[in-house]
């Protein structure tokens, strides 16, 4: 028997996988786990109608909403949104599907609550209608979002029709300074590679920074993966994994023997990634973004960049328009330049830790005359932990707003939005023109940079209030 070469994580997981493949065409894949919530899931279940299907694995689909529902307590006002959360719900009780619904304990942003409850698990293959499902590789899972007509297709068959992508590893090295994470971190590997960089490929970040890194930390990075084009963001699972997953609602109950089987899924010394980025991030400051892509940003303290310095006539371009839109002045300071909104929240950033390291900066003090200050848990077991902790009073206290959870204002589609041209200081993962209202202009930032600056009311570097 020959002995078989080494393998990257991602290959082990794409070949465990496989249910059929044939030269020059796309492979079948077998998903594991399929994640939806009400905005890209009705016309998948209206495409099974018409052709009289089931979801062929219900047990393996789980729903919630968190796109459209409002923040605030109440009836929900906007017809669409109403409309859209219950049609999931009436999607679910006929299809069979679990739902953590509108009034569900465990209820959240779809990313935050899959973690959370043990459904996200090492070596599986995972999607949703929702291109943010790349932070579920954190866990050592195969995890990337879909299109609608995927979206049936999964439900039809649990099986997706895929073009095997590049293995890119992303080694991070160095050491953290206080005031600097994880979003710093993919926010700087974006600003060098651009939001194309990783087209075509699937990341597997590595390095001892990567190590170090919390569960809620391995998840920022991962999510924001699909921001420099890569397929999938990926994590091989370890002590940190487990001790993250033990004791959680779909732990598998011969947990020890799960964690055997989970261990193999590394890569194996001497297999080859067809490419490989090196990042050093110990110099690394608190980043911001100045443009209307997740690839335009820089060191909070950096300057705005000129256009005219860039030799590529469509980047050039790209860049004076962003400017533009940004109402930003090449050479000006991005340290110190005024604030309307702050959001802490989204996918990216609305965990336990993330909640933490914000009331760190703002307990004991204001947010800032003028501006208008968010904080949205991901999920309820984040809000019932962080008002355990008492950090819902720091917020309040400090002039925010403690919110529901729910997706809110990355997306400004369920009442959370940022006027035109209004400044926002964000921890979501998307700066595009009027992503957080029309004429909006959003700074993508941590938890850390965004709190500090909600109290002095401009781009603040946290490490000066640290």
């Amino acid at each position: 028997m020959t002995p078989q070469s080494p393998r990257t994580l991602f290959d082990k997981l794409w070949q465990a996988h496989v249910v059929h493949e044939e030269p020059e065409t796309p492979t079948l894949l077998y998903i594991d786990l399929h994640l939806i919530h009400e905005v890209t899931s009705p016309q998948a279940f209206e495409g099974l109608r018409r052709r009289g299907l089931r979801v062929r694995r219900p047990e393996r689909t789980v729903a919630t909403v968190d796109h459209s529902i409002p923040t605030k307590r109440g009836p929900i006002q906007d017809a669409l949104a109403a409309g859209q959360i219950s049609t999931l719900e009436r999607n679910a009780r006929e299809f069979g599907i679990a739902l953590y619904g509108t009034d569900h304990p465990q209820r959240g942003i779809v990313h935050i609550i899959g973690p959370e409850l043990g459904l996200t698990q090492p070596g599986m293959t995972i999607v949703c209608g929702d291109s943010h499902t790349s932070t579920h590789g954190a866990f050592g899972a195969l995890a990337f979002g879909i299109g609608t007509s995927e979206v049936e297709h999964v439900f039809a068959s649990q099986c997706l029709l895929q073009q095997k992508p590049h293995s890119c590893e992303v080694r991070i090295e160095g050491k953290l300074s206080p005031g600097v994470g994880a979003k710093d971190v993919i926010l700087a590997l974006l600003a060098r590679i651009g939001i194309g960089g990783g087209t075509g490929s699937v990341f597997e970040y590595t390095g001892p920074v990567v190590r170090s890194f919390s569960m809620e930390e391995r998840m920022t990075l991962c999510n924001m993966s699909i921001e420099g084009g890569a397929r999938a963001g990926m994590i091989a699972p370890d002590d940190t994994t487990y001790a993250y997953l033990a004791g959680r609602e779909f732990a598998p109950a011969a947990f020890d023997g799960a964690v055997k089987k989970w261990g193999t899924y590394r890569t194996d010394d001497g297999a080859r990634y067809d490419t490989t980025i090196t990042l050093d991030v110990t110099d690394l400051g608190p980043m911001v973004t100045f443009g209307t892509n997740p690839g335009m940003g820089a060191q909070i303290t950096a300057a705005v960049p000129d256009p005219s310095a860039i030799g590529d006539a469509s980047q050039r371009a790209s860049l004076q328009k962003a400017l533009e839109y940004m109402g930003l002045r090449p050479g000006s300071r991005l340290s110190g330049h005024p604030i309307d909104v702050v959001f802490i929240g989204s996918c990216t950033n609305a965990r336990i830790n993330d909640l933490r390291q914000a009331a760190m900066v703002m307990r004991g003090k204001k947010v800032a005359p003028g501006v208008r200050a968010l904080v949205v848990p991901g999920s309820y077991a984040v809000k019932r932990q962080a008002e355990a902790e008492g950090l819902d009073r720091v917020f309040v206290e400090a002039g925010a707003e403690w919110r529901e959870p729910g997706c809110s204002m990355c997306i400004a589609m369920n009442g959370d939005e940022v006027p035109a041209g209004k400044y926002a200081v964000s921890t979501s993962n998307r700066n595009f023109e009027g992503r957080q209202g029309k004429g909006s202009r959003t700074f993508l930032s941590s938890p850390f940079t965004a709190a500090a600056s909600a109290v002095t009311g401009r781009l603040t570097d946290v490490r000066s209030m640290l």
